[in-house]
């Protein structure tokens, strides 16, 4: 096998399959493999809710802290020598590890989880190293570190890699061979990213369908929906757990019809801050917080909050472990609940039936959630941010898992969804070519040391 190779394949199309094969056909202990679920996997005592990341009071303070666990797996996985630890010295300020190691796990932003992950499996010293989506969920900054860092261990180590990739703008130019599987489950390789490019070709500047274009845009609007001119409205936010401080007198007016780009590095609180607008963080009503015009705290309930707000993060792909059919899911978003509680009319699952289609995927309804693809359970979770057809769209790192042409089409709807009276909406990316067009203001979260 090469030293370097790459997976890659439309979102559905076999990509963990092929892996799943080839992992059994191998059966070696020195064969790591980290998976895209990897980053949603981690629970406390199998118990997780969407909320639990901002709720520390309800963790078990016996539970270890990041450090602790990476010390277990450290001693774990071999002697401890004075290279050994001169290779934990250096994933640790790769990664900005000591930043967070007496957080809690279940604590960590989607893009800590994955360097938290990440250090683990490379403390292993494995012979083979797959590595599904590693580089979804980091900063730039942390992406090119962590490329150096495989083509370094490639190069001066007995070691192999494959990355699987749903974004194939994401290839490192480094790979030797590259193995493409198709959407009727056949491979085809290409040696070298020169030759993989060469033979590809380009995804269209537009997916989506000038009919369902126009379906959008021809959506009926609500008689209940607010006609206000602040949508978010916060003065002097500060958010601290312990010693720690997230975010520090914030003061940011996000003004009806806006399209808000939110960036930063990985933990500087952007998800954090979204979680204060969704009302899912206990410490938002401690806050100096207006939504739709109305201060927070003046008689509104979370769920007259909820339902004028469509909502897709890594916290609610993590959030979603029932194996229920992928149009339950969309019609969770008519309720605002992880799962289903209430058993949806025929109006509303046709509302549900519209977006999955809206988002091609109407063929999925009826599968089981947790037997699609996370490209797939991604395009699911989309569906159910519009079902409702909500005046504030907030999608956290949106396109995660994302194939190029699903990147674009998710893109278009995006556009022309916000090309809609009285719609807003926040999206936060660690890509700035994964932005939409029309993109009004801008938003960077420094992290507070």
């Amino acid at each position: 096998m090469q030293k370097v190779t790459a997976v890659v394949g439309r979102n559905g199309s076999g990509k963990t399959l092929f892996i799943d094969q080839l992992r059994k056909q191998l059966a070696s202990d020195r064969v790591r493999y980290i998976a895209f679920t990897d980053s949603y996997g981690v629970n406390v005592d199998g118990q997780y809710y969407l909320q639990l990341r901002w709720n520390q009071h309800d963790i078990d303070h016996e539970t270890p802290t990041v450090g602790e666990l990476l010390e277990k797996a450290y001693r774990l996985a071999g002697e401890d020598t004075p290279e050994r630890r001169a290779l934990q010295a250096h994933l640790y300020e790769l990664f900005h590890m000591e930043e967070f190691l007496d957080k809690y796990i279940i604590t960590l932003s989607s893009g800590e989880l994955r360097k938290f992950q990440l250090t683990k499996t490379l403390f292993a010293n494995p012979k083979l190293l797959i590595m599904d989506n590693p580089f979804i969920g980091l900063d730039a900054e942390t992406r090119d570190q962590l490329k150096e860092l495989l083509r370094i261990l490639t190069t001066e180590r007995d070691i192999e890699v494959m990355l699987v990739l749903s974004k194939t703008d994401d290839i490192p130019d480094f790979v030797s061979k590259i193995t493409v599987i198709s959407e009727n489950a056949e491979t085809i390789v290409y040696n070298g990213v020169s030759d993989y490019y060469a033979h590809q070709q380009e995804v269209p500047p537009r997916v989506l369908s000038e009919e369902k274009r126009q379906a959008i845009l021809n959506l009926p609007y609500h008689d209940n929906d607010y006609e206000c001119q602040k949508v978010v409205e916060m003065k002097n936010v500060s958010i601290r757990y312990g010693e720690r401080t997230i975010l520090k007198e914030l003061n940011w007016t996000v003004m009806n019809g806006e399209r808000w780009a939110l960036s930063g590095q990985n933990g500087s609180g952007k998800s954090t801050l979204l979680s204060l607008v969704c009302a899912d963080n206990p410490q938002s009503y401690a806050c100096d917080i207006t939504l739709f015009d109305r201060p927070r705290g003046s008689g509104e309930s979370i769920w007259d909050i909820k339902k004028h707000i469509g909502y897709v993060s890594p916290e609610m792909h993590r959030s979603y472990k029932r194996d229920i059919p992928a149009i339950r899911i969309v019609a969770s978003g008519l309720m605002d609940s992880i799962g289903l509680y209430a058993v949806p009319n025929e109006k509303d699952y046709e509302k549900c039936r519209w977006w999955l289609d809206i988002f091609s995927i109407g063929h999925l309804a009826e599968r089981k959630f947790l037997q699609l693809s996370s490209g797939e359970q991604r395009l699911v979770l989309l569906a159910r941010a519009f079902v409702k057809d909500p005046q504030l769209l907030i999608l956290d790192e949106p396109l995660h898992g994302l194939d190029l042409w699903n990147r674009r089409l998710t893109k278009d709807i995006i556009e022309t969804f916000c090309q809609r009276r009285n719609k807003t909406m926040v999206m936060v990316t660690h890509y700035e070519t994964e932005l939409p067009k029309g993109i009004t203001h801008k938003l960077f979260l420094a992290r507070n040391l």
